[in-house]
């Protein structure tokens, strides 16, 4: 079965955008810092590696929210995967590409397993990463956590009740310490408890 894996870059104090952020500065005041280590997507490596497999994922989950401010990824995450928006309300207008708008998070993570096949499912956004904590339907959590503090911003697990979500690391790839420090992050996948 397939996957259904958050893959979020954050800070080290849990922000995954800068403040202010919206359609016009997507990831917040100073926010852009955070993806720094994406200039080694291309190179062999951790970055690299991880980069990879998320371009590999057959169907992606996204709040609304993160898909507006990507700028709908033009209807195309990557490779013309189904991307599935986590959305409180349909907009009218059609959406453009493979994108279809979900209001049952339920319904959201079973649409995207089917799409996905025996692939894995990535998810973007805080909102959309909360809300299938909340339903227990987030198997993985790829965090890619930069060494720095934002201080200030949106952070990725503000607002999960108060229960304790256990996890298990099950992978942990870091850059070399002869990469530019700008360009550091730690890769950490953990395991849902129970999944």
């Amino acid at each position: 079965m397939a996957v259904i894996r958050l893959d979020m870059t954050m800070s080290l104090d849990g922000y995954v955008a800068g403040p202010d952020d919206g359609v016009g500065e997507p990831m917040g005041v100073r926010g852009g810092r955070l993806f720094n280590w994406l200039d080694r997507r291309n190179d062999p490596g951790p970055s690299g590696q991880v980069y990879a497999e998320a371009m590999a994922t057959r169907a992606v989950i996204a709040g609304r929210r993160t898909y507006e401010h990507a700028g709908r990824w033009q209807g195309d995450h990557h490779d013309g995967v189904p991307v599935f928006v986590l959305t409180h309300d349909v907009p009218d207008e059609a959406p453009p590409g493979s994108v279809r708008y979900v209001t049952d998070v339920h319904e959201c993570a079973s649409l995207a397993r089917e799409a996905a096949g025996d692939g894995d499912i990535m998810v973007h956004g805080a909102g959309a990463a909360q809300a299938l904590l909340r339903a227990g339907q987030i198997d993985e959590l790829e965090l890619h956590v930069v060494p720095v503090l934002l201080g200030q911003g949106r952070r990725l697990f503000d607002h999960l009740p108060a229960e304790h979500i256990e996890l298990r690391l099950i992978r942990r790839l870091a850059t070399p310490e002869s990469t530019e420090p700008a360009q550091h992050a730690m890769h950490l996948r953990y395991r849902v408890h129970g999944k």
